[in-house]
């Protein structure tokens, strides 16, 4: 069941943008491989990184589960997933170079981020315009590798 959700405009600079325990004064990763960049998602302590096609302000949805929601891949160009450790249950959705979007109080505990990226056939050769949007997907779980449930070419 749905328990929250939230619409919002995030500024992605350097392709990026943070989900992670603010308490916690996690330190978003800097070294990135081919493959990090093809799932388009990352994680290091205490923080997930999204990265989105477009360095822009882009929409995301972000919706706060009681259990595993399902998804449709078909609606989807890219779906991938990672765990995150929320041991305050402070989860923030912060900026690369700006500052926090939104704060979410959750029960301190292991999460499941499901980062889902659409609309990227919108975006023009030079990657500015586009009407990409993004929808991540969070609840409760214990913690596993990163996987990518559908994968979008680079």
């Amino acid at each position: 069941m749905l328990i929250l959700s939230k619409q919002l405009d995030v500024f992605a600079d350097y392709h990026q943008f943070y989900l992670w325990d603010s308490a916690m004064n996690p330190v978003a990763p800097e070294e990135y491989s081919e493959e990090d960049v093809a799932r388009r998602i990352k994680v290091g302590p205490n923080v997930v990184v999204i990265q989105p096609e477009r360095s822009m302000t882009v929409p995301v949805e972000v919706e706060i589960h009681d259990c595993e929601p399902k998804v449709n891949l078909e609606e989807w160009d890219h779906v991938a997933e990672a765990s995150l450790h929320l041991p305050s249950g402070n989860l923030q959705i912060h900026e690369c170079t700006g500052g926090p979007v939104a704060d979410v109080s959750v029960v301190p505990g292991w999460y499941r981020i499901r980062s889902m990226h659409g609309g990227l056939d919108t975006i023009a050769d030079v990657g500015v315009d586009g009407d990409d949007y993004y929808k991540i997907a969070i609840w409760t779980a214990k913690p596993s590798e990163v996987v990518v449930l559908k994968q979008r070419a680079t």
